[in-house]
């Protein structure tokens, strides 16, 4: 055979056997005595008998641009584990793509294991069980003075009585304004610190 076959020939210039059986009928490829397809000088009569309208362009196909927030999230992923993370704005391999995302797979399974073992709880229930513990400490702190102002006059009542040899009369009013103002500061204090989850 001196040159290509109908299927070698389809496979150079990339279009089906059938259409190069086509093309051959019509005359619009240059044979070979034995019948088989001389491929440059049929490229050649292909080429010139062609409407460049009518031909399909293969075109590259089209590659979405990555997303920068996207290959940032692949480098840290790849530092938390100890692994080299692409610089950025250099490329991110696709070697390394993938291993933050198995990594990242990883991670999200054993977050999910932990979280149905009860190991883990959901941040926002966290935070409201927090606030509403000390909400309610809060309140029983504000309510402390009142319900133990006149028990702590009554018993300083008696202390200055021995001591001074006269009874001494502290009045519950005046106890319970003083243990509010101290209990108030206290408060205030212990509002201070504030909890990160």
């Amino acid at each position: 055979m001196q040159g290509m076959s109908e299927r070698q020939y389809a496979a150079h210039v990339g279009l089906s056997r059938g259409a190069i059986q086509k093309a051959k009928a019509a005359g619009r490829l240059v044979l070979h005595e034995d019948g088989s397809i001389d491929a440059a000088a049929s490229d050649r009569l292909r080429a010139d008998a062609t409407d460049p309208s009518k031909t399909r362009k293969t075109a590259a196909p089209k590659l979405k641009s990555v997303p920068e927030a996207a290959v940032s999230a692949v480098g840290d992923t790849l530092k938390e584990q100890g692994m080299a993370a692409p610089v950025t704005g250099g490329g991110t391999t696709f070697l390394q793509a993938k291993t933050a995302h198995e990594v990242l797979k990883a991670q999200e399974r054993r977050i999910r294991l932990a979280k149905l073992k009860g190991e883990l709880v959901d941040r926002d229930r966290a935070t409201s069980l927090v606030f509403r513990l000390a909400r309610e400490e809060r309140d029983a702190w504000v309510n402390w003075p009142a319900r133990v102002a006149a028990l702590m006059a009554a018993e300083l009542t008696v202390s200055c009585s021995e001591a001074v040899g006269h009874e001494v009369t502290i009045e519950t009013a005046a106890m319970q304004k003083v243990l509010e103002a101290h209990v108030r500061a206290h408060l205030e204090e212990l509002a201070q610190p504030r909890i990160a989850l």
